[in-house]
């Protein structure tokens, strides 16, 4: 449970039989837990005053002994995961810094008969322990032979082996063209998620994998392609708890189709909807201006079988309840500064685009190696009813171009983040698919700060900003840390005592770097006094903007301020939400 007080998770225990709480385990600053001997056992991490995760416990349910201590990591840069593998059958510890990354085996059967090494690598990597009929399968990141790689692998060593330190072999020969982005298993089958160049598929392959015969194709395994609407954004994987079940849930995300829950059969390859909101029924189509059409039959949406292909016709985009009747999306690679080649996804209206006159907003965010969100979302109907372009920047430092991607945009190099942020910009003035005065920047959180830094660097190029709880003043919130940071956030953002990042960290600072006496675009700064990054960080940078550059009434740097945090509420949410649209098309019609 939540404490938003303490900024922690509670953990306790209730029996269901009872209502009643168990006396054990209670416990504070809980970062995660996993259970063991059938339910009989819970392992949880705590953190210390740092919120770093640090310290395992084991409690054996409905016992009066104190919580055993499994692991303690005294090491202040060293952080600790715990999770069970898809069969119960372990619990699995990852340790990490940026000095080396380890796994140890913990056996779900008896928790407290130790902690076992099976895997370590220098630096800092991702790695995933599964365990399927007698063999461990790693998925990580880390590097090959002492060289880096830009994207994950799949390793197999048998769990009886006796090798020190354990031997372990690669699954998959490895192809850039087929980039293996994520894996699930169940007990019959694996589920692979590909990206083909900028292209996500997924597929499923039976188990269990061929041994002894080394590094294998994924395309000699003759997967089966599950079906997938056009233009897939992402793909998330649901729960799939059930380890022994023939489906596994996933939700499909595209900026033409509201996000689709689907159930996909791995025995037979049959899909179903499971929950979608479906804009298109008879009585909602008079909102997208079209005339009706023949209603979907609702034995079609419930019996789908998968197409090998992956590919999508007509008929197939109507029964994922898309959108591409009523909205374009189109898909450009814009060449950067230096030459790199920019995914850029623009989105409008079929009805209402007009040459050269339309507003455009577009998105960005560029950290942490996340993707950037291009789902469908039902509040940008009105902009989009109204002729805006709604684009997506997808820059380095971002993901879905593998780690080298990720590695180019932070740093000393988070330059290339805003740099690529404003390729993409000139881009969608040069080629007059947004009129050049009707530009205007959205970013959240880490992505706010690309944006202000966009706005120093090219003040010119945008009418308006949208900057969601930003983080813009990188400088001095990593010097003096009021609020706990992570060591992902240094390798991110750069460590402030290393010469080189210091100086990259005040050159993009948009706080370090507002122009002076130039006409700034009209923007609004949206902040929590519940958000990770402070307010003050937003209230420092509109003093300084307001203090600094030309006033202009028609452009307004505004300062929008809540007490809650505007992800937890709904209404605050749809509340927010109409305010941005409402000051963007205050702002372009003036």
């Amino acid at each position: 449970m939540y404490d938003k007080e303490s900024d922690f998770f509670k953990l306790s225990v209730r029996n269901l039989n009872s209502g009643a709480l168990c006396s054990k385990p209670q416990a504070d600053r809980v970062s995660g837990l996993a259970w063991a001997k059938d339910g009989q056992a819970l392992l949880y991490v705590v953190t210390d005053q740092n919120m770093r995760p640090c310290r395992i416990y084991c409690s054996m349910i409905g016992s009066t002994d104190d919580d055993f201590l499994i692991l303690e990591e005294p090491d202040e840069n060293v952080y600790v995961n715990i999770r069970h593998t898809k069969d119960f059958r372990f619990v699995t510890v990852h340790t990490f810094s940026t000095a080396s990354s380890k796994v140890f085996l913990i056996n779900a059967a008896d928790p407290l008969s130790g902690v076992n090494l099976v895997w370590e690598c220098e630096g800092i990597s991702h790695g995933i322990l599964e365990h399927h009929q007698g063999y461990l399968y790693l998925f990580t990141d880390a590097a090959k032979e002492g060289q880096s790689v830009d994207y994950h692998y799949l390793l197999r060593s048998h769990l009886d082996s006796s090798s020190s330190p354990r031997t372990w072999e690669s699954v998959f020969t490895d192809d850039p063209d087929w980039v293996v982005e994520d894996l699930d298993f169940s007990h019959t089958h694996l589920v692979v998620t590909l990206r083909e160049g900028r292209n996500f598929r997924l597929c499923s392959v039976t188990l269990p994998l061929p041994a002894g015969k080394g590094p294998v194709h994924l395309k000699e395994l003759h997967p089966q392609f599950l079906p997938l609407p056009k233009y897939v954004s992402q793909i998330s994987p649901g729960p799939n708890y059930d380890y022994h079940s023939s489906k596994m849930r996933f939700t499909i995300s595209s900026p033409v189709m509201p996000d689709a829950v689907v159930d996909y059969d791995l025995s037979n390859g049959e899909w179903n909807i499971v929950q979608q909101q479906n804009i298109l029924h008879e009585r909602t189509r008079v909102l997208y201006g079209t005339a009706s059409s023949a209603s979907i039959n609702e034995e079609t949406l419930n019996s789908k079988t998968s197409n090998p292909s992956n590919e999508v016709n007509s008929d197939d985009d109507q029964l994922w309840n898309g959108l591409s009747e009523f909205y374009a999306c189109e898909q450009y690679n814009v060449a950067s500064y230096d030459g790199v080649l920019l995914p850029l996804t623009v989105v409008y209206s079929r009805k209402n685009k007009k040459e050269d006159q339309n507003p455009g907003l577009l998105h960005v965010h560029g950290t942490y190696g996340e993707l950037l969100d291009k789902r469908w979302r039902s509040e940008l109907k009105s902009l989009l009813g109204r002729g805006w372009i709604i684009a997506y920047a997808d820059v380095r430092g971002g993901g879905g171009g593998g780690k080298k991607w990720h590695h180019d945009g932070r740093r000393t190099k988070k330059i290339n983040s805003i740099k690529d942020y404003i390729s993409c910009a000139n881009f969608l003035v040069d080629k007059e698919i947004v009129h050049e005065n009707k530009l205007a920047g959205w970013g959240y959180s880490a992505g706010g700060l690309v944006v202000a830094s966009a706005i120093n660097q090219s003040p010119h190029l945008f009418k308006a900003a949208i900057l969601k709880v930003p983080f813009l003043d990188p400088t001095n919130t990593l010097l003096y840390p009021i609020l706990p940071l992570t060591a992902a956030d240094y390798e991110e953002f750069g460590y402030p005592g290393d010469i080189a990042d210091f100086h990259a960290i005040r050159d993009y600072s948009p706080y370090d770097n507002i122009q002076k006496d130039v006409l700034y675009p009209a923007v609004m700064v949206s902040s929590s006094f519940n958000t990770r990054f402070g307010v003050w960080e937003a209230a420092k940078w509109v003093a300084r903007v307001r203090e600094l550059t030309i006033y202009d009434q028609k452009r307004p740097i505004l300062l929008n301020l809540t007490t809650d945090i505007v992800e937890e509420n709904r209404y605050l949410q749809c509340k927010e939400s109409a305010l941005e649209s409402a000051f963007l098309i205050k702002v372009m019609e003036s």
